[in-house]
């Protein structure tokens, strides 16, 4: 038989520059044919010429033709001793002898790698074995394609690509589906691709963040025995992602993308750990909620101030919690793990989206020199809370609030010297004339009433009286709920008002215009600052003794500080005009407005364990308001997120990491089912995930049997050794 092709897509080769093949039933020139011509590659005088009977590879290119040998030809080598065959060498051609099956083999081999070679890729003794068994296992697989999907240069200048048919379909499922098994042996090189695909992403600034993760099952979870401190703890259970890691790339490097929170290795039971205390405030709609009462389904707010639903609530346990304090006095409580959306100056000056990292990894680097490190977001825009009928204009209300007298003791008044503000609050009431008493004070007057007549209500007084402020002095003022959740429109008013008395611009040398209010109403000075952070804003407040303080001046006589005066400065987002007083406004519009509201975080203390517990918003920033109007979250966005030793995760714990990933992130889990170290009785997470899982769209499941093995050679055989003796032991019910 005599045969003559030119090898196509599964030669690996281009047409008409692969080796030309030739396949003749003639004589062996090793038993005793013409060997005159006949040259022996100087790395093996021993080698075997030519053979006359066999197959023939020729090929065109004299340097790949010596690299695709090998040195010393250890390559061929390879071949011969998995094939069984023998493979001659002349020239730049080749003869293989051995049976057909195994000559058509290691004529694919050869012929495949050498169009590896020729697409500039180097060709190593462990690619040559990893050949070998693709061909055996299918002979229809195209080497070259596989070795040729590169996916990372990894720092030692080394090519990282896949090894085998199930690693292909393993880099391919990864970059079409977000969520992908992979289940086989270990060797198989599962989580080493998998850190590759991520570390790769990554520089190419397709994901923010790698979360490597594992659970530390040897020690049980419970690293508090453990000498040393958090990392000291789990370094140990973590070592093989620190390894490939460093693998890929240099330790520098990997050091600073550590310290950033660009790459984070922790315990699954850290990444579970990113919770508040049951009694932490979350705002929705209607108003604060405890994170603890929170259900499924629920809405809360979030960073655009629009509500976003409740997808998920998971109990934590006790954890070690924190107070975190940003610089305008704003605070709450979270886990060490619990993730803050911030903004470093490098972030800023960029025009960077902010990055996530958590709270512990902040402690100890709030500040660099005098400068806060880390800025957290505001709300985008207004909170949006259910709209209500209001008895009052909120902007009339707001200018009682600031220059009313309310006592209920006489007619209510009003007092200014602004004429814009008399006629103002003259056209929000019907039936109400302010009546000048002295040349700054107003009484609201009914036109209905009048002496010895028919007694008529004042309506201010009924309203005041509906909303329990008649009665009220300036240091018990406060701001209605009905008006405080309400929606911001009404709120919006209700500050312009309460700005317009006892508020105003304030004009600095070279710095913005910032807004700066005065009372002496504790409560009405949190009912301000409410209003400004639920709009966006910020509030810095300060306290002004009464005591020591010298009198004030008041027609001519001193008058006496009887409470402290509490004294906010504001910013406002910007667009937002905080007054309607002409003079007031164009102040405040002529210096260019109030600059960029800002907030950093000052502070990080510890307080204790609590019993908390996180939940997961559908928002697409995964972002919802906490205490003071903070805003943080749970959930993994635009991450890579790698889940190594799955087998040895419960159900539960599957369930919480899978739920944990949020917008435009990728997870993927490995394991090997066969190697399961949990505790007798508790099932495995991964096990189960394969059967409640399967049937789902944009979830893949690879598998990995020990033809993927990428390690010694041997271990592909002990692998199959034990599944053959497990499997017998099965059958024989032993």
């Amino acid at each position: 038989m005599s045969a003559r092709h030119t090898p196509s897509a599964s030669g690996g080769g281009e047409p008409g520059s692969g080796p030309r093949v030739e396949q003749d039933a003639t004589r062996d020139v090793a038993a005793g044919g013409d060997a005159g011509d006949v040259s022996t590659p100087a790395g093996d005088r021993t080698r075997a010429p030519l053979a006359a009977d066999g197959t023939h590879l020729e090929f065109q290119d004299h340097r790949l033709f010596h690299e695709l040998l090998g040195h010393h030809d250890e390559h061929l080598k390879t071949i011969e001793r998995a094939l069984h065959v023998r493979i001659g060498v002349s020239g730049k051609a080749v003869s293989i002898s051995g049976d057909e099956p195994s000559r058509e083999l290691a004529a694919s081999v050869l012929t495949q790698l050498y169009g590896v070679l020729e697409r500039g890729l180097p060709v190593y003794a462990s690619d040559v074995d990893y050949a070998v068994r693709i061909v055996s296992g299918d002979r229809t697989a195209n080497v070259r394609d596989i070795f040729l999907d590169t996916i990372y240069i990894a720092a030692h200048r080394r090519v990282i690509t896949p090894k085998s048919v199930a690693q292909k379909a393993y880099i391919d499922a990864i970059r079409k589906y977000d969520i992908v098994f992979a289940i086989g042996p270990a060797g198989t090189g599962k989580t080493y691709l998998a850190m590759a695909m991520g570390i790769a992403d990554l520089m190419k600034q397709g994901f923010t963040r790698i979360i490597l993760t594992r659970p530390a099952v040897e020690a049980g979870e419970k690293l508090g025995f453990l000498p040393g401190d958090l990392a000291e703890k789990v370094n140990p259970y973590l070592r093989p992602l620190y390894d490939a890691l460093h693998d890929m790339v240099d330790f520098d490097r990997a050091r600073k993308m550590l310290e950033r929170g660009t790459i984070e290795v922790a315990p699954l039971a850290f990444m579970r750990g990113r919770a508040q205390p049951y009694f932490s405030r979350v705002l929705t709609p209607r108003g604060w909620r405890p994170i603890g009462s929170l259900r499924p389904g629920e809405c809360v707010i979030g960073s655009d101030g629009r509500p976003t639903t409740v997808l998920g609530v998971f109990p934590q346990g006790v954890k070690d919690v924190f107070r975190v304090v940003a610089q305008d006095g704003a605070s709450t409580l979270c886990c060490g793990d619990h993730l803050w959306a911030v903004y470093t100056p490098e972030d800023r000056g960029r025009g960077k989206l902010p990055r996530v990292i958590e709270t512990r990894q902040m402690i100890g680097r709030l500040r660099r020199a005098h400068q806060h490190r880390f800025e957290l977001p505001l709300l985008s825009r207004p909170a949006e809370f259910v709209a209500r009928d209001v008895p009052m204009d909120p902007y009339a209300l707001g200018l009682l609030l600031g220059d009313g007298c309310i006592t209920g003791k006489t007619t209510s008044s009003f007092t200014t010297a602004d004429a814009e503000l008399v006629l103002t609050l003259e056209r929000e009431f019907d039936d109400i004339e302010l009546a000048a008493k002295t040349g700054t004070d107003y009484t609201l007057r009914h036109v209905g009433g009048r002496r010895g007549g028919l007694r008529v209500a004042n309506p201010v007084t009924v309203t005041l009286r509906q909303l329990e402020l008649c009665g009220t002095h300036s240091h018990t003022k406060f701001v209605p709920d009905v008006y405080l959740w309400n929606s911001a429109r009404i709120r919006l008013a209700l500050l312009q008002g309460i700005l317009d008395t006892d508020g105003g611009p304030v004009l600095q040398d070279r710095r913005s215009c910032r807004i700066q209010y005065t009372t002496t109403s504790a409560r009405l000075r949190d009912d301000v600052v409410f209003l400004v952070r639920s709009l966006g804003g910020v509030a810095y407040c300060r306290t002004r003794l009464a005591a020591g303080r010298r009198p004030g001046r008041a027609r001519g006589r001193d008058v006496e500080h009887r409470h402290d005066a509490y004294v906010i400065d504001i910013r406002l987002p910007p667009g937002m005009v905080p007054f309607r007083l002409t003079r007031k406004r164009d102040a405040y519009v002529e210096a260019g407005g109030g600059g960029r509201p800002m907030r950093y975080i000052e502070a990080i203390d510890p307080v204790g364990e609590q019993d908390s517990v996180c939940i997961r918003v559908a928002a697409e920033d995964s972002l919802y308001v906490t205490d003071d109007f903070l805003l943080t979250h749970n959930t993994l966005n635009d991450s890579f997120v790698i889940l190594d030793e799955a087998q040895n995760t419960t159900p539960e714990q599957m369930k919480m990491f899978l739920t944990r990933l949020g917008y435009g992130s990728k997870a993927v889990i490995t394991g090997d089912i066969t190697q399961i170290d949990l505790p007798a009785g508790k099932l495995s997470g991964l096990k189960e995930a394969r059967h409640i899982l399967r049937d789902i769209p944009g979830i893949e499941f690879v598998r990995f049997s020990e033809r993927d093995v990428v390690r010694h050679r041997l271990v592909q055989d002990i692998i199959a050794a034990y599944e053959r003796a497990e499997n017998g032991a099965e059958r024989s019910g032993t």
